[in-house]
């Protein structure tokens, strides 16, 4: 797994991560995950099944359309491309 390194950072900064990290009920380092998981993986973030189940929701297709196209599809193997 990975792990960073955080150089320079103000005694005041250090002091206040220890305090939240306190509060919460858990370690400086632990809170620091939390903080950085947060920043870059927002919970209101799209999620892209999220976003195509809604989508069919709207435009009223169930899982019988599914299971339709399904049986419909070619299920022929690709032919491999040649390059002679």
């Amino acid at each position: 797994m990975p792990a960073v390194t955080i150089r320079n950072l103000s005694d005041e900064t250090h002091r206040a991560l220890k305090v939240r990290a306190a509060q919460h009920g858990r370690s400086a380092e632990a809170e620091m995950r939390d903080i950085l998981e947060s920043a870059v993986r927002p919970a209101e973030r799209l999620r892209l099944g999220s976003a195509l189940s809604a989508l069919s929701r709207k435009a009223g297709l169930t899982n019988a359309d599914f299971g339709a196209l399904e049986q419909a599809r070619d299920k022929t193997p690709a032919t491999p491309m040649s390059f002679e």
